[in-house]
């Protein structure tokens, strides 16, 4: 789970390094290349089932294949507006964002330790949010938002779907997300100019930044428990941030420093203390 969050955390350093791609095309051709990906990798996991899974796919496995498209395009097109540290704290909420999610859809019970560390981390991340007014940076931190509210709801749907007694199977839904993050983000990259350099770097994303993580995460679920997931997947905030400054000197400012502290600390108070409950 320490590899599959230095792996996701690849993705900002590397599109510092782009050379003409912007916005959508960075989403369509890295997208592009984790569905081919995935074609290949999922059924060595899950057989040839798994396209027939998305064949008869319900209408919960379609919602979730709309959050993971929502998910894959917003993540690369935050990056190209605002810088990798603003991105990734904003991801960090993502946990809180579903307590608050599914208590508002399904009325799913919220810890009060939980609504103190959503007060706090919602503090750090006004706080970021705030300084940015008045900079093209905060379209960029919108944008992200998006996708802790995405995965927000998607989670909800699946805890939606276990209650009503139908297990859904995230695994053919990542793939579903990747296919329609391509079709939905073809014609906004038109005209394409990525060079042959951008398009490389992208393909090794979609590879190697998306699919292979995305089903190694899978597999770690299998063993690990969700807080030790929540946490350890905290590190890919902490890896992107300094891969960023480290590999392309873009040094994380203050407000990202204190409101990462927030949202970070509040994050990891609320799953140990859970975590600690659980095994009393």
């Amino acid at each position: 789970m320490v590899l599959v969050a230095l792996l996701w955390s690849t993705a900002g350093v590397v599109t510092r390094y782009l050379e003409f791609a912007r916005s959508f095309e960075v989403t369509f051709w890295r997208s592009l290349f984790a569905a081919l990906s995935l074609l290949l990798i999922l059924p060595i996991f899950q057989g040839w089932s798994v396209f027939l899974k998305i064949r008869h796919a319900g209408a919960a496995l379609w919602m979730s294949g709309v959050c993971w498209a929502v998910m894959f395009t917003a993540y690369m097109v935050a990056f190209t507006l605002t810088t990798v540290g603003n991105v990734l704290v904003t991801l960090a909420v993502g946990p809180l964002l579903t307590a608050i999610v599914a208590r508002v859809l399904i009325g799913y019970r919220v810890a009060p330790r939980t609504w103190i560390a959503i007060l706090v981390a919602g503090t750090g991340i006004a706080y970021m949010f705030a300084s940015q007014v008045g900079s093209a940076s905060l379209a960029g931190s919108l944008v992200a938002l998006s996708i802790p509210i995405a995965a927000a709801v998607n989670w909800t749907i699946s805890q939606h779907s276990h209650d009503q007694g139908h297990d859904l199977d995230l695994v053919p839904a990542v793939l579903l997300g990747a296919l329609l993050s391509t079709a939905a983000t073809f014609l906004l990259a038109y005209p394409f100019q990525a060079s042959a350099h951008d398009v490389t770097l992208l393909g090794l994303l979609g590879v190697f930044q998306l699919a292979i993580p995305c089903v190694m995460c899978m597999v770690c679920a299998r063993v690990l428990h969700a807080p030790e997931i929540a946490l350890l997947q905290l590190l890919e905030v902490i890896f992107g941030i300094l891969l960023a400054w480290v590999g392309a000197n873009e040094v994380p400012g203050p407000s990202v420093l204190l409101g990462g502290t927030l949202v970070i600390g509040a994050l990891v108070a609320n799953e140990w203390l859970g975590w600690k409950k659980k095994s009393l």
